[in-house]
Protein backbone atom coordinates (compact mmCIF):
# COMPACT_ATOMS: atom_id res chain seq x y z
CA UNK A 1 0.00 0.00 0.00
CA UNK A 2 1.06 3.67 -0.65
CA UNK A 3 1.10 5.19 2.61
CA UNK A 4 0.57 8.98 2.26
CA UNK A 5 -0.44 11.49 5.61
CA UNK A 6 -1.52 14.26 3.39
CA UNK A 7 -4.52 11.06 1.49
CA UNK A 8 -7.43 10.05 3.82
CA UNK A 9 -6.63 6.45 4.40
CA UNK A 10 -9.53 4.96 3.05
CA UNK A 11 -7.94 6.05 -0.42
CA UNK A 12 -4.75 4.86 0.07
CA UNK A 13 -3.64 2.76 -3.05
CA UNK A 14 -1.99 -0.27 -3.77
CA UNK A 15 2.00 -0.79 -4.05
CA UNK A 16 2.93 -2.00 -7.39
CA UNK A 17 4.16 -4.88 -5.44
CA UNK A 18 0.70 -5.10 -3.59
CA UNK A 19 -0.29 -5.04 -7.25
CA UNK A 20 2.07 -7.69 -8.32
CA UNK A 21 1.02 -10.02 -4.81
CA UNK A 22 -2.86 -9.27 -5.94
CA UNK A 23 -2.12 -10.85 -9.74
CA UNK A 24 -0.46 -13.91 -8.12
CA UNK A 25 -4.13 -14.38 -5.52
CA UNK A 26 -5.85 -14.94 -8.76
CA UNK A 27 -3.49 -18.24 -9.17
CA UNK A 28 -4.16 -19.13 -6.08
CA UNK A 29 -7.97 -20.01 -6.09
CA UNK A 30 -10.37 -21.50 -8.40
CA UNK A 31 -12.69 -19.13 -9.84
CA UNK A 32 -15.44 -17.75 -7.62
CA UNK A 33 -19.04 -16.79 -9.12
CA UNK A 34 -18.50 -13.43 -7.09
CA UNK A 35 -16.25 -11.64 -6.06
CA UNK A 36 -17.09 -8.55 -3.26
CA UNK A 37 -14.86 -5.86 -2.50
CA UNK A 38 -15.01 -3.20 0.41
CA UNK A 39 -14.71 0.17 -0.92
CA UNK A 40 -10.88 1.36 0.07
CA UNK A 41 -9.02 1.94 -2.44
CA UNK A 42 -6.45 -0.87 -1.30
CA UNK A 43 -9.12 -3.31 -1.47
CA UNK A 44 -10.82 -1.86 -5.08
CA UNK A 45 -7.16 -2.31 -6.39
CA UNK A 46 -6.75 -5.42 -5.29
CA UNK A 47 -10.33 -6.56 -6.63
CA UNK A 48 -10.00 -5.22 -9.69
CA UNK A 49 -6.01 -6.89 -10.63
CA UNK A 50 -8.15 -10.18 -9.60
CA UNK A 51 -11.08 -9.68 -11.68
CA UNK A 52 -9.10 -8.90 -14.25
CA UNK A 53 -7.02 -11.82 -14.33
CA UNK A 54 -10.07 -13.75 -13.93
CA UNK A 55 -11.95 -12.03 -16.85
CA UNK A 56 -15.10 -10.47 -14.58
CA UNK A 57 -16.11 -8.17 -12.27
CA UNK A 58 -17.01 -7.66 -9.00
CA UNK A 59 -19.01 -5.46 -6.35
CA UNK A 60 -18.57 -3.27 -3.56
CA UNK A 61 -20.35 -3.57 -0.22
CA UNK A 62 -19.53 -0.74 2.24
CA UNK A 63 -20.33 -2.89 4.91
CA UNK A 64 -17.26 -4.91 4.54
CA UNK A 65 -15.20 -2.00 5.54
CA UNK A 66 -12.17 -1.39 7.50
CA UNK A 67 -12.45 0.07 11.37
CA UNK A 68 -14.19 3.59 11.22
CA UNK A 69 -10.46 5.10 12.27
CA UNK A 70 -11.57 8.62 10.86
CA UNK A 71 -11.29 10.54 14.70
CA UNK A 72 -7.66 9.89 14.24
CA UNK A 73 -7.10 10.09 10.77
CA UNK A 74 -3.46 9.20 9.75
CA UNK A 75 -1.25 8.15 12.55
CA UNK A 76 2.63 8.07 12.76
CA UNK A 77 3.85 4.21 13.55
CA UNK A 78 4.77 4.80 16.89
CA UNK A 79 1.25 5.71 17.76
CA UNK A 80 -0.75 3.60 15.22
CA UNK A 81 0.85 0.51 16.88
CA UNK A 82 -0.10 1.01 20.16
CA UNK A 83 -3.28 2.24 19.04
CA UNK A 84 -4.25 -1.23 17.03
CA UNK A 85 -2.80 -3.32 19.76
CA UNK A 86 -5.72 -1.12 22.47
CA UNK A 87 -8.41 -1.92 19.50
CA UNK A 88 -7.87 -5.36 19.47
CA UNK A 89 -6.99 -5.64 23.13
CA UNK A 90 -10.58 -3.69 24.35
CA UNK A 91 -13.31 -4.49 21.85
CA UNK A 92 -15.89 -3.10 24.27
CA UNK A 93 -14.21 0.03 23.99
CA UNK A 94 -13.82 2.89 21.64
CA UNK A 95 -10.13 3.49 21.62
CA UNK A 96 -9.32 7.56 20.39
CA UNK A 97 -12.79 7.45 18.84
CA UNK A 98 -11.96 4.82 16.78
CA UNK A 99 -15.13 2.07 15.74
CA UNK A 100 -15.44 -0.48 18.72
CA UNK A 101 -14.17 -3.91 17.47
CA UNK A 102 -17.12 -5.47 18.56
CA UNK A 103 -18.98 -2.92 16.27
CA UNK A 104 -16.66 -3.57 13.31
CA UNK A 105 -16.87 -6.94 13.51
CA UNK A 106 -20.43 -7.36 14.20
CA UNK A 107 -20.71 -5.14 10.66
CA UNK A 108 -18.39 -7.40 8.91
CA UNK A 109 -20.13 -10.59 10.00
CA UNK A 110 -23.47 -9.41 8.72
CA UNK A 111 -22.25 -8.45 5.73
CA UNK A 112 -20.61 -11.93 4.83
CA UNK A 113 -23.53 -13.84 6.05
CA UNK A 114 -26.25 -11.30 3.93
CA UNK A 115 -23.78 -12.02 1.06
CA UNK A 116 -23.13 -15.54 1.24
CA UNK A 117 -27.02 -16.57 2.27
CA UNK A 118 -27.71 -14.58 -1.31
CA UNK A 119 -25.62 -16.96 -3.10
CA UNK A 120 -25.29 -20.08 -1.19
CA UNK A 121 -24.19 -22.27 -4.01
CA UNK A 122 -21.80 -20.03 -5.37
CA UNK A 123 -18.32 -19.19 -4.18
CA UNK A 124 -17.51 -15.88 -3.17
CA UNK A 125 -14.15 -14.14 -2.86
CA UNK A 126 -13.95 -11.11 -0.47
CA UNK A 127 -11.30 -8.56 -0.45
CA UNK A 128 -10.63 -6.40 2.61
CA UNK A 129 -9.03 -4.92 5.27
CA UNK A 130 -6.42 -7.18 7.11
CA UNK A 131 -7.92 -5.79 10.55
CA UNK A 132 -11.69 -6.95 8.87
CA UNK A 133 -10.09 -10.11 8.61
CA UNK A 134 -9.02 -10.22 11.90
CA UNK A 135 -12.42 -9.67 13.34
CA UNK A 136 -14.14 -11.92 10.73
CA UNK A 137 -11.20 -14.95 11.93
CA UNK A 138 -12.47 -14.58 15.28
CA UNK A 139 -15.52 -14.60 14.44
CA UNK A 140 -15.31 -18.06 12.14
CA UNK A 141 -13.10 -19.90 15.21
CA UNK A 142 -15.53 -18.17 17.77
CA UNK A 143 -12.79 -16.63 19.64
CA UNK A 144 -12.22 -13.63 21.56
CA UNK A 145 -10.91 -9.98 19.36
CA UNK A 146 -7.17 -10.30 19.42
CA UNK A 147 -4.66 -9.30 17.39
CA UNK A 148 -3.17 -12.37 17.36
CA UNK A 149 -5.60 -13.14 14.59
CA UNK A 150 -4.38 -10.07 12.49
CA UNK A 151 -2.55 -11.13 9.44
CA UNK A 152 1.50 -11.16 9.65
CA UNK A 153 2.28 -9.60 6.55
CA UNK A 154 -0.04 -7.39 4.36
CA UNK A 155 -1.45 -9.64 1.35
CA UNK A 156 -2.41 -12.81 2.78
CA UNK A 157 -5.35 -14.89 2.44
CA UNK A 158 -7.76 -17.05 4.24
CA UNK A 159 -9.94 -19.27 3.66
CA UNK A 160 -13.73 -20.17 5.18
CA UNK A 161 -16.77 -22.43 4.74
CA UNK A 162 -19.53 -19.20 4.60
CA UNK A 163 -22.53 -22.04 5.25
CA UNK A 164 -21.23 -23.62 8.25
CA UNK A 165 -19.06 -20.59 9.88
CA UNK A 166 -16.18 -22.49 10.06
CA UNK A 167 -12.61 -21.66 8.88
CA UNK A 168 -10.52 -23.67 6.99
CA UNK A 169 -7.32 -22.07 6.96
CA UNK A 170 -5.18 -19.37 9.17
CA UNK A 171 -3.89 -16.71 7.05
CA UNK A 172 -1.39 -17.70 4.66
CA UNK A 173 1.12 -14.84 3.02
CA UNK A 174 0.95 -14.33 -0.88
CA UNK A 175 4.27 -14.10 -1.79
Amino acid sequence: MIVDPAVRIQDWGLSPAGRDRAARVAALFPHPLRIVSSSERKALDTAGVIAGQWGTEFEVDEDLGEMDRSATGYLDPSEFEPTVDAFFAEPQRSVRGWERAVDAQSRVERAVRRIAAETPDQSVAFVAHGGVGALLLASLRRERISRALDQAAMGSTFTFDAQDWTALSSWEHVR
